[in-house]
């Protein structure tokens, strides 16, 4: 409800509106919103108001504009602190969304010098190699490609990672706990391949993780992972 005698200023009470929609999922994700016009009409307000109204929405990042389309409801970011481990299934539940994996390809390979490097481990070591597809509410949110060491997984199937989680199947079938993760990031561009599976442009920013886990002093993943930098934000708090 906008109130012309209510002190706050029109534009303000018309985005308290449009979030108040945007929060109780009324308006999701890419859902278009009326036009100037119709708002004016809807609202009873200034077709300057409701500029100023987008103006601030967009500066806020809750809404994009499309040239001759309109103007549409921008996709949640994903906020994940790094003072703590996290998995993504469970990062998704925490914001409602349901998460799910497809294995776009599961072998077992030799590890060469470099990866071999990486894993602290012999050249020629037998590994798994696990590339995956993650996705919040169907939605393609990052491809990961993994590496586990075949000795402390044996037996397993790309069918058992489309079933449970990883972290959850290192925890109940073999009986594997994660003690410590490193991670490190960068940003680099979208490639095409990357971009097709992940439903974005070529080019397009994304977060490169890479992230190695230990149980004990030992390794036991290894994961390349390309985020959608429109999805994903990540956060310290310094003391």
């Amino acid at each position: 409800m906008v109130e012309k005698d209510n002190r706050l200023p029109l534009y303000y009470q018309l985005m308290d509106v449009i979030i108040g929609k945007i929060e109780a999922g009324e308006l999701k994700d890419h859902d278009k919103l009326p036009s100037e016009r119709e708002l004016c009409e809807m609202y009873n307000v200034s077709r300057t108001t409701v500029r100023q109204t987008m103006q601030e929405l967009e500066k806020e990042k809750l809404i994009y504009k499309q040239h001759g389309k309109g103007t549409f409801v921008s996709p949640k970011v994903i906020n994940q602190s790094l003072l703590k481990f996290y998995s993504f299934t469970e990062e998704m539940k925490k914001i409602n969304k349901v998460p799910s994996s497809q294995v776009l390809a599961f072998k077992e390979i030799e590890s060469d010098t470099q990866l071999a490097k990486k894993m602290e481990i012999s050249e020629g070591t037998k590994v798994y190699k696990i590339t995956r597809l993650r996705f919040a509410d169907d939605e393609p949110m990052m491809y990961e490609t993994s590496y586990l060491p075949l000795s402390r997984f044996p037996d397993l199937h790309g069918d058992d990672l489309e079933r449970m989680p990883m972290y959850t199947l290192f925890r109940d079938k073999y009986k594997a706990i994660i003690t410590k993760a490193t991670e490190r990031f960068s940003a680099i561009p979208t490639s095409k391949k990357e971009a097709a599976l992940l439903n974005i442009r070529e080019g397009e920013p994304s977060l490169l993780i890479n992230r190695i886990s230990f149980e004990g002093d030992s390794i036991i993943e290894y994961t390349v992972t390309i985020a959608r930098g429109d999805k994903f934000t990540y956060s310290v708090e310094l003391n």
